[in-house]
């Protein structure tokens, strides 16, 4: 059969050597709601992809998938068709017979120029049709991209919103004796494969989180003895110092345009109050006045607000005000202590760490307080981060002598642990890649 894979749109140059020739399918008539309250996995088939490349990029695919919960692979064994063509209309009624509702086909292959050539096929099987194709480029360096990629737009074709595996994440690697922990600035892809290590572990690191423009961090080190805030090019390895301050530094994060650094900063009097720095004049803006302490400030994300922790009324609670510091409002009233606030990429929920009858607990809640909604509870967790399409967050939990990486979804349901080779702790996930 002639494949119906026809090119309309050629993508500029992915990062890295990546790049894509999308198809434009028919409007598709399969779709998962995942607004409902509980949202039952859709079984989805997804053979081995012809090629020699094509039974890991498959099963990264899948992994993928399944990992987000809102899918459920079906087991190989039970497939009745064989795909030899992953070009060819397969037999729909094979797929309906194991309850298939969705199918995946493809094929990797290699270019005269040694570039990798993936290319995959989605099939609505009770609607007997192709709903979506795309083909890629990258070099053997991408393989793992490419499946990201192609999970994403699979993701984002079957639910209506977009996907967040080809995203990266940035922690602490923590490794050696309790009391003498080694921490060392790590990033990863979000299933916690390819990881590299971004600082050699003879200072203290603390706090990254990424720019918008997905390649550039900051966090703090405490080389010289005292806390400082430095930028970090992944890339090239290239870093600058944000400023020397006096006192202690905490928490800082990108404004949305990335143009800013906004942190908590410790004076003598023993006040934390919440900074922005322009990155441009390395000018300061003081944003809070109080006598108690504000910190871990995070914009939202068109950059007109900013939450924020603060014990001014006596514990730590949460707390809303524009980005030039007016209207200081707290939005959290529940019982226990909440901090680590971080507003979604969306701008509609805000995710907090909360501690309340010996439990800590990881939560969200909308931008002006209500609709609190506990996700996760357990014995020392915190720093909870948002995946780029507001859908899942990543934090770390003590356990059996160490902090790991775990991440939930808004349902609270679909809890996983992220594989890192040591202890992990106070991860912040990327946007998208490009």
């Amino acid at each position: 059969m002639k494949s119906i894979l026809k090119p309309l749109l050629m993508v500029a140059a992915m990062a890295m050597g990546m790049n894509a020739v999308v198809t434009l399918p028919a409007r598709a008539t399969l779709e998962l709601n995942v607004n409902k309250g509980n949202v039952e996995p859709m079984p989805i088939a997804i053979p081995d992809f012809q090629g020699g490349l094509g039974a890991q990029i498959s099963e990264i695919v899948t992994a993928d998938l399944k990992r987000s919960g809102l899918f459920a692979p079906i087991d190989k064994n039970a497939f009745i068709e064989k795909i030899a063509n992953p070009d060819a209309q397969p037999r729909f009624d094979d797929w309906k017979v194991i309850n298939a509702q969705a199918l995946v086909t493809g094929s990797v292959s290699k270019e005269a120029d040694g570039r990798i050539r993936a290319q995959y096929r989605l099939w609505d099987i009770f609607g007997n049709q192709q709903i979506a194709g795309e083909q890629f480029f990258a070099n053997d360096a991408n393989q793992r991209r490419v499946a990201h990629i192609i999970a994403d737009a699979i993701y984002e074709k079957l639910t209506g919103e977009k996907g967040y595996f080809d995203t990266r994440v940035v922690f602490i690697d923590e490794s050696g004796a309790k009391n003498a922990r080694k921490k060392r600035l790590a990033i990863m892809d979000q299933d916690g494969a390819n990881v590299r290590y971004l600082s050699d572990g003879r200072s203290i690191v603390l706090t990254p989180r990424f720019s918008p423009n997905r390649q550039e961090i900051t966090y703090m080190s405490y080389e010289s003895g005292q806390p400082r805030v430095y930028l970090l090019q992944i890339e090239t390895g290239q870093r600058e110092l944000v400023g020397n301050f006096p006192g202690m530094t905490f928490a800082p994060r990108f404004s949305p345009d990335g143009q800013k650094v906004i942190m908590s900063l410790l004076r003598d009097d023993g006040n934390s109050n919440i900074f922005a720095m322009d990155l441009r004049s390395r000018s300061t803006t003081r944003l809070t006045n109080s006598t108690a302490i504000d910190t871990s400030p995070s914009y939202s994300p068109d950059g007109s607000k900013v939450v924020f922790t603060s014990d001014r009324g006596g514990r730590a609670q949460i707390y809303v005000m524009g980005a030039d510091g007016s209207g200081q409002t707290r939005i959290s009233f529940g019982d226990g202590v909440y901090w680590t606030p971080g507003w979604a990429a969306r701008g509609d929920l805000v995710a907090f760490t909360k501690q309340t009858g010996g439990e800590f607990q990881i939560g969200v809640m909308k931008t002006d307080g209500s609709g609190e909604r506990i996700l996760s509870s357990g014995f020392q967790q915190e720093g909870p981060t948002w995946a780029p399409n507001g859908r899942v967050l990543m934090f770390f939990r003590d356990s059996a002598g160490g902090p790991k990486l775990v991440s939930v979804d808004l349902t609270g349901r679909n809890e996983q642990s992220i594989p890192t080779a040591n202890f992990a702790s106070d991860p912040a996930w990327s946007p998208l890649l490009e």
